[in-house]
């Protein structure tokens, strides 16, 4: 089947694949297309190397690889949000998330704050604990995990679950001391340093946030800067071109 065959048929699905170009070097203009849902068979005429990329490309844009430079395309779904803990600032996280195009799933093993009412925003709201959620939805690299809430109960089986994962960004609030205090629950429970060095925390960008609204749009920012490899700066002092490359 050819590359623009595969395209048809993933088009009309969620299944995800990372399409790569040659734009300099041998065979310009020849592509690759790397299923990642199909263990990363590959269609295409490009050089096959290629296919070592594709599971860490998250959007568009250009790379250098084996030599090459390429343009990489994303398909697949949208980015996902996983919000642990059915609290203010979930819903308003989950709002800000759904105006960016991201899939939202809110978690909390509390049914009485796991409501509609509470978090109308979210395209899932799960009842359960959030290790075993966690397990059914499977975060992948398109996948940020920000945890909100202030109970260890909570907290450290949800952070262990997570740093577990292929998540492209682990959040958690809490002041510096509640973050030092997970972290040596973590190492307890049996997590290495290396793993706990993903943990944003506490989440967010140095906005000066107060309301749940901005605590939320602080997050988002972050996780936003963090999945593009970018600093979250301010663009006036940012060197280099201000939007992505692609």
């Amino acid at each position: 089947m050819s590359v623009a065959d595969r395209l048809l048929e993933i088009a009309h699905s969620e299944e995800r694949a990372v399409l790569f170009t040659v734009i300099d070097g041998p065979q310009p203009g020849a592509h690759l297309l790397v299923l990642l849902d199909r263990g990363g068979e590959t269609v295409g005429d490009a050089p096959a190397e290629l296919a070592e990329l594709a599971p860490e490309i998250r959007r568009n844009g250009q790379h250098e690889h084996a030599g090459l430079r390429v343009f990489a395309e994303v398909y697949g779904p949208p980015p996902r949000l996983v919000v642990v803990g059915a609290v203010d600032t979930a819903e308003a996280l989950c709002a800000a998330a759904k105006l960016i195009g991201w899939h939202t799933i809110c978690v909390d093993a509390r049914s009485r704050f796991a409501t509609r009412e509470r978090i109308p925003s979210a395209d899932e709201l799960i009842v359960e604990w959030p290790d075993e959620a966690l397990a059914r939805i499977q975060p992948d690299h398109g996948t940020a995990i920000v945890v909100l809430t202030h109970d260890e109960k909570f907290d450290v089986p949800a952070l262990q679950a997570a740093l577990t994962t292929d998540a492209f960004y682990v959040g958690a609030i809490g002041s510096r001391k509640t973050q030092s205090r997970r972290r040596e629950r973590l190492l307890e429970a049996g997590l290495s340093e290396e793993q706990l060095d993903r943990i944003h925390g506490p989440s967010g960008l140095d906005l000066g946030a107060d309301t749940p609204a901005e605590t939320a749009l602080s997050i988002l920012t972050e996780a936003l800067a963090v999945r593009a490899g970018r600093p979250g700066t301010a663009l006036e002092t940012a060197p280099g071109r201000i939007h992505v490359e692609t």
